[in-house]
């Protein structure tokens, strides 16, 4: 590929304004004139972009000079991106038909996905922040697909004020950037720092903190989480785009930013701390919820927590993998939402059994046995850092025990020797697919800081021991106290929705009550 830099800028560039060109026909013509710009448009884009992944990893990726970067997390955000536009109009063109405004859904959507494409090849700060900006208000206006809902009207406003909270940490983040390389190129300020023994100025600093709280806001993280929970109000495509195609930006900057981030300690340890708690809290709300879409929401959360806990412990390429994996399985979570009522029919019909502690314990010792030969194993065969830390291998472990334990549950039904090699499928999958993105993303150098390793091993355990008590412990006092307060989100969200209408007050439509303000706040269609 090198030597043809112009031609890969082109086709680059066309991803974007294919979508972006079928945005305005669409916008343009009938409804039904719309679906089918909208269908070949996404078809058209993710065949492109697929086509450029492809050949980037098999012939080498050029190094642009323009506006675009073409590494390969830019290329295969790219191809994510387009793949869930893919998928989000083919079923939207069915899911929505008799419903008013859908031509401007497919436009919205198309529009929103253009933007996403120049945000993950943006190589210069402005045009990352203003496709950023543009992502942020498509969405909006998806969010607001009912305007006449209370509801989504509240989390569409929590999620505006919040969005442009973020994007002004990452103007003032970008803004103390170039003052301090005289340069608005992302590859070329990113590069300054993956330079060894590269000192720390307290700008940077400051910087790098602005970009972790940006993460943290846009990722939903406790406590600014409630809009994620409400806008299931909107239709199910629309939470199938955000959770699938754009709440994953934020972990898209960390990533993009990490020789920065992984340099320092403070930005670190924010994300860290705030990250780590609201992956387990969500985790925990999650696991009582019943209505599906509302559970997803809450999973998403803590998933969007975990993914920048791995990115601050300097585990791109796991983060990378975890960003992949959960974009498209939550895309197609939403998307099959309404197989639930038949999935629960299912469920009813195999109940669960609380294994005892003496199985408990078998399922930890073996399950501890095989991930530990498999760390050995990995360990001798290659010395990456990637593989130095104990917290990704705490985690398997407890979810293996956890599945050996209940595997004559509902869930699980199975011999112990079915258990065994699909346990053993699981960790080769995990280390093969953690040591295909070493291989593919460049190395960040880091050493794992043991203090960080045991903080997120610890966060691990105690996550356990509330998925023990809230599935197995119902009897005891703890359990019972600790599920009145995931039923109301730890009242994290009553709080910030009360302080935020304070703030900015923000007239919802129709009629609702002041009193009813504190039942939308927790979100809850339980």
């Amino acid at each position: 590929m090198h030597g043809n830099e112009p031609f890969f800028t082109f086709l680059l560039t066309l991803v974007p304004l294919i979508l972006a060109l079928g945005a305005v026909v669409s916008a343009r013509g009938t409804t039904a004139r719309a679906w089918r710009i909208g269908q070949v448009t996404t078809s058209v884009s993710v065949l492109l972009a697929a086509a450029l992944l492809a050949l980037g990893l098999v012939h080498g990726l050029p190094a642009l000079a323009g506006w675009w970067q073409s590494g390969v997390l830019q290329l295969t955000m790219l191809a994510l991106a387009n793949f869930i536009a893919f998928v989000v109009v083919r079923y939207s063109a069915t899911y929505l038909q008799g419903e008013p405004r859908q031509r401007r859904f497919v436009t919205l959507v198309q529009a929103l996905f253009a933007a996403v494409s120049v945000a993950v090849l943006s190589d210069h700060l402005l045009l990352f922040l203003f496709a950023w900006l543009g992502i942020s208000l498509a969405m909006h206006q998806l969010l607001m697909f009912y305007p006449d809902r209370p509801r989504a009207a509240l989390a569409a406003h929590k999620k505006f004020l919040f969005a442009r909270a973020a994007e002004l940490c990452a103007a003032a983040a970008f803004l103390i950037l170039y003052l301090e390389h005289d340069s608005a190129r992302i590859s070329v300020i990113t590069a300054a720092y993956a330079v060894p023994g590269h000192a720390l100025t307290l700008a940077d600093q400051v910087a790098a903190c602005l970009i972790g709280l940006a993460a943290l806001i846009k990722c939903a993280q406790l406590p600014l989480h409630g809009w994620l929970i409400q806008v299931v109000e909107a239709p199910t495509p629309v939470s199938a785009t955000l959770h699938g195609g754009v709440i994953n930006l934020g972990g898209y900057l960390l990533l993009l930013f990490s020789p920065l981030l992984l340099q320092s300690a403070p930005a670190q340890a924010l994300v860290l701390a705030v990250a780590g708690v609201s992956s387990v809290l969500a985790a925990l709300v999650m696991m009582i919820r019943v209505s599906v879409k509302v559970r997803l929401a809450w999973s998403t959360s803590a998933q969007m927590g975990l993914m920048l806990v791995e990115i601050a412990l300097g585990l791109t390429e796991l983060a990378l993998l975890h960003l992949l994996a959960h974009s498209c399985y939550k895309a197609y979570a939403f998307l099959s939402s309404g197989e639930a009522v038949v999935e629960d029919l299912l469920r009813r019909q195999a109940p669960a059994r609380s294994p005892s502690p003496g199985q408990w314990l078998a399922a930890f010792l073996i399950s501890a046995a095989l991930v530990s030969t498999v760390v050995v194993v990995a360990r001798s065969l290659s010395d990456s850092p990637a593989f130095a830390a104990y917290s990704p291998w705490v985690l398997v472990t407890l979810a293996l025990s956890v599945m050996l334990a209940e595997r004559r549950s509902e869930r699980s039904a199975g011999a112990l020797g079915s258990f065994l090699g699909l346990a053993v499928l699981v960790v080769l999958a995990y280390v093969g697919l953690k040591t295909l993105f070493v291989t593919l993303l460049p190395a960040t150098g880091h050493s794992v800081s043991p203090w960080a390793d045991l903080w997120v091993s610890v966060l691990f355990v105690l996550l356990f021991a509330g998925y023990w008590l809230q599935r197995h412990g119902l009897h005891y006092r703890a359990s019972q106290t600790l599920n009145r307060y995931c039923y109301a989100g730890f009242y994290l969200d009553e709080w910030v929705t009360r302080n935020t209408l304070k703030l900015w007050p923000h007239t919802l439509p129709g009629r609702i009550q002041a009193k009813q303000h504190h039942t939308v706040s927790r979100g809850s269609f339980q």
